[in-house]
């Protein structure tokens, strides 16, 4: 498992959003954007149903996760952050991490999910093989 450098863990709090690719069972990507948490050297993903990225997940663990950031290096590239793991799928705990989760993504004193009683969901927690990109987080 790699390691998050610093400049990545201070990019991440900042709230961007993830664009999550996992593999369909044809082969072809399957993406969608959702929210995400540092955990130590772990990203951490909440879902509160089965959608298709935990189906994917379960047969096939292989995970990548795109953020772009609002920056630009020297060169005037927009910097954005890759990350290449492996996920494993944690029943439970999607409602208690959304919670925490939408203070950063949609501001102070929001309840979230705006349900009552909402299913406890999955946690996608997401172990580091490599990263990439443009950006701070990139030796060379």
């Amino acid at each position: 498992m790699a390691s998050l450098p610093e400049p990545a863990r201070e990019f991440l709090a900042s709230g961007p959003l993830a664009h999550v690719v996992t593999v369909n069972r044809d082969g072809s990507p399957q993406v969608s954007c959702t929210w995400i948490t540092v955990d130590g050297d772990t990203l951490v993903i909440a879902s509160l149903r089965e959608h298709q990225k935990i189906k994917n997940l379960r047969r096939d663990p292989r995970i990548v996760l795109s953020f772009e950031a609002k920056t630009k290096n020297s060169m005037g590239l927009t910097e954005y952050l890759a990350v290449h793991g492996r996920a494993t799928i944690e029943e439970g705990g999607a409602p208690e991490l959304l919670q925490e989760q939408a203070h950063t993504y949609m501001g102070p004193g929001v309840k979230f999910p705006p349900m009552d009683n909402p299913p406890p969901g999955f946690r996608i927690r997401v172990h580091i093989e490599r990263i990439g990109g443009v950006g701070p987080w990139v030796s060379g």
